[in-house]
């Protein structure tokens, strides 16, 4: 079956495709997120909240609609080689056109719940995230999941350390530019070598990991459209700045322990320069505030920061 995708962003085409896919739920009550035009096909995707109970994923261009169904076939085969990891619950998923229907769940982003971590939850938070990286880095499971599905893609890079150079200068200070410049040095010098390779998430923010509010238990794991072939540092490359260093510290240590694999510092907080800067980069270009409102210079000065209390980049 051909795949294919909305002809439009709009909730009348979302409509008239769930009368197709997933019947019951055309005349529901849809509350859409992301859906707005774009010039690049990139990033022709949006979700909607149907009803209050269930997520709907949807694409009106090829490559977002080729991730939508790389997800549904994946939490398929996850489901057999990891069935411990915390999925979605799917409800329908349809290649004609590209859609995936799962059920929402009462649970809330990381990003809600972090201010409520306090010391004595770190042991229990930091485990709940090292179970599930560890789980989904077990090497049989990159070998069931290939297996199932053959090829996998490699996740979604950040920006290149040459477009780092060559266009973040204008967004900070002059006395941060050799500073950023000689972080892009390192990480250079850092991944040189290729790591070792698993499954990898491959999009680990704190917006993807779902929390129960009261226990502070790790709920669910969401939009794995870019899951692929990586390495365990790329996975944890979000964790410093989303959970702060003693929670990510406290992650790595249980990570190694449940995984019984060491991991490099150096390489994590390689990609997670890479990660910070280039989300300031496209941000800043395209008149995006920064998630907290804060100016490119400040976010540099936090990078600084964590690198100092971890100890490397400095």
């Amino acid at each position: 079956m051909a795949l294919t995708w909305l002809d439009e962003p709009s909730v009348d085409a979302l409509r008239a495709a769930l009368r197709t896919v997933a019947p019951d739920l055309a005349d529901g009550t849809i509350v859409t997120r992301g859906l707005e035009p774009s010039e690049d096909p990139q990033w022709c995707t949006a979700s909607a909240d149907v009803d209050g109970r269930f997520v709907v994923k949807f694409a009106w261009a090829q490559p977002p609609a080729s991730r939508i169904w790389h997800q549904a076939r994946l939490l398929d085969a996850l489901r057999v080689a990891a069935p411990c990891l915390p999925l979605p619950t799917v409800v329908t998923a349809s290649r004609n056109p590209a859609m995936l229907v799962t059920r929402r769940a009462a649970a809330m982003p990381f990003f809600d719940v972090r201010h409520l971590i306090a010391p004595g939850d770190r042991p229990t938070v930091a485990g709940d995230l090292a179970a599930v990286l560890a789980a989904l880095h077990d090497p049989d499971v990159l070998t069931a999941v290939s297996g199932a599905l053959g090829p996998l893609p490699e996740p979604m890079a950040p920006a290149s350390t040459d477009t780092l150079r060559a266009r973040f200068g204008a967004l900070i200070r002059p006395d941060q530019r050799d500073r950023v410049s000689a972080w892009c040095d390192e990480v250079d010098r850092v991944l040189a070598a290729p790591g070792r390779a698993v499954l990898v998430h491959g999009d680990l923010h704190g917006d993807n990991h779902l929390w129960d509010r009261e226990s502070l238990r790790l709920h669910l794991v969401v939009d794995w459209e870019t899951a692929g072939i990586g390495e365990p540092e790329f996975d944890l490359r979000c964790l410093p700045g989303d959970c702060g260093v003693e929670l990510f510290t406290a992650t790595v240590a249980q990570y190694e322990r449940m995984s019984g694999r060491t991991v490099n510092m150096d390489r994590i907080m390689a990609w997670h320069v890479r990660a910070v800067l280039s989300d300031v980069l496209w941000r800043a270009e395209a008149g995006v505030a920064l998630p907290d409102r804060r100016t490119p210079a400040q976010w540099v000065d936090d990078l600084g920061a964590r690198f100092t209390a971890l100890g490397t980049f400095g």
